[in-house]
């Protein structure tokens, strides 16, 4: 059976450019990678093919002609992820259709009664690995579709939902697929080659703006030491990438484990490797060793959910108060050279313009190298989203494609959807200011580093300065918005 899995096209450009991050799907390789002997498996990771998508779509799916077609999708990619499925429909008839990954997990149900529908024969609900191997199998006539946990299957022009299946165990799990099966290449950070791997699945916080828990439960299972050698082993002597992403949800829950994952790491005596991963605050403000340990290993960015400056709508997200943890995991982490990205969030029920400013200046203040600053998203199924519902604070429900952390999808008791759309963009340039690498920064990539430091910004200036004094800050917003409105539309998909 030939078998071609596909992730979107779609990016969310909220620390830089669209062009400056371009990272491979794990939940494809690892479910390619999981298929048992016997097949043709490809994959292809669409976010390199943004420019001329519709063609280069035709054109590998006429040259592979697969039986079966599996496509991933977060909420926000979804519109594009059910154009494509259209397309193949087209062009393939025969062709069956799988699609899985978050917004298959949340919204099955809703998606079966979706005009959707018809382009869709199978849905995979959390965990793909094993579901997807065993619904090949199935239609080979090596198992019953009736048998597989966490699938929905057409059925007499309806949808069959079997019972959600068990967590799976990671140890029995392949490597993902990183070899020639993949038809894409260039991924990169900035000017860096980059690969993605993990650790572990899940996360035992509570925060209920995370849809985390659809997939995994609240759990925290951690890959065999060995595996996760191996991961780095393929990456680093195979593919001579030499920065990974670690796409762990929160890959500190178990510091003990983090500190002989790194031990490891130092003991083989990798040359130039580094690590990007996320992180909480509170478990790095309280584990200096780790910290310590992880820098040796070279863990050189770090993503830290900071979320809030407000005591009150950390408490609303089921934060804490993560405050002071927040300055001293800045504080530990810069000692020993590992670069902070600070993330934040904006919009809660009482922010006005004062909380906007508040936040802006709590995340300058904490030292952090850089921002990852997001509007509050109401995500299905999740806690905050019914709560902002039934306060009547959600202004676009439905519309999908603007639920990536850039949209004002919602209102607040004192601000319009459009008023805090404009403030959080506002205050970014008046609080925060030009960005200026650190010296952290800069020890990572000294070249683009300076080619923004000597070339871009001294002539971006120059250009805002002067459509400044022609459009004013409503005009210059208003111009921005009409760009980032049209960063995921695919004019060539307009049609389907």
């Amino acid at each position: 059976m030939k078998i071609l899995l596909m992730s979107m096209p779609d990016v969310a450009p909220v620390i830089m450019h669209e062009s400056a991050f371009h990272m491979p799907n794990l939940g494809i390789a690892s479910i390619g990678a999981n298929i048992d002997d016997g097949h043709e498996v490809y994959v292809v990771d669409l976010i390199r093919k943004r420019w001329g998508l519709r063609k280069h779509l035709e054109r590998i799916l006429t040259a592979i002609r697969p039986d079966l077609v599996g496509l991933s999708a977060m909420t926000w990619q979804y519109a594009t992820c059910a154009k494509i499925m259209r397309l193949v429909k087209q062009l393939l008839p025969e062709t069956r259709i799988a699609i899985g990954g978050y917004h298959a997990t949340l919204m099955s149900e809703e998606i079966a009664e979706s005009e959707d529908a018809p382009h869709i024969d199978y849905m995979v609900r959390g965990e793909g690995e094993e579901v997807f191997r065993r619904l090949v199998n199935a239609l080979d006539g090596k198992d019953r579709l009736a048998d597989i946990p966490s699938l929905s299957f057409k059925k007499e022009n309806g949808f069959v939902h079997n019972p959600k299946g068990e967590l799976l165990d990671l140890s029995r799990l392949k490597l993902p697929i990183r070899d020639q099966r993949r038809l894409t290449w260039g991924y990169h950070i900035m000017n860096r080659n980059v690969e993605v791997m993990e650790t572990s699945r899940g996360c035992t916080r509570n925060c209920n703006f995370c849809s985390i828990r659809h997939m995994y439960g609240r759990s925290f299972r951690p890959f065999p030491l060995e595996r996760i050698l191996a991961d780095i082993d393929d990456i680093y002597y195979k593919r001579k990438v030499r920065w990974i992403f670690v796409s762990d949800d929160n890959l500190v829950l178990d510091p003990e484990r983090v500190i002989r994952l790194c031990d490891a790491i130092i003991a083989r005596n990798y040359r130039n490797l580094f690590f990007v991963v996320q992180a909480d605050c509170v478990t790095m403000s309280r584990n200096e060793k780790m910290v310590a340990r992880m820098a040796r290993a070279g863990f050189k960015s770090i993503f830290l959910g900071m979320e809030n400056a407000s005591k009150k709508n950390l408490a609303a997200a089921n934060k804490g108060d993560i405050l002071d943890a927040s300055k001293k995991a800045v504080e530990i982490c810069h000692r020993y050279g590992i670069m902070i990205v600070g993330g934040m969030i904006f919009g809660f029920p009482d922010d006005g313009e004062e909380e906007i400013v508040e936040n802006y200046k709590f995340l300058k203040s904490t030292g952090a190298d850089t921002a990852y600053c997001q509007i509050l998203t109401p995500y299905p199924k999740t806690g905050i989203r019914q709560q902002l519902l039934d306060q009547g604070l959600v202004t676009n429900p439905d519309d999908y494609t603007r639920y990536n952390g850039m949209w004002a999808n919602v209102k607040t008791r004192r601000l319009s959807s459009d008023e805090l759309q404009f403030l959080f963009w506002y205050h970014n340039q008046a609080v925060m200011g030009w960005w200026n690498p650190s010296e952290r920064i800069r020890s990572q990539g000294r070249l683009w580093t300076s080619i923004w430091l000597y070339a871009f910004k001294p002539l971006l200036k120059v250009i805002i300065a002067r459509e400044q004094k022609r459009l004013g800050w409503r005009g210059r917003f208003q111009r921005e918005i009409q760009a980032r409105a049209a960063v995921n539309r695919f004019a060539d998909l307009d049609d389907l």
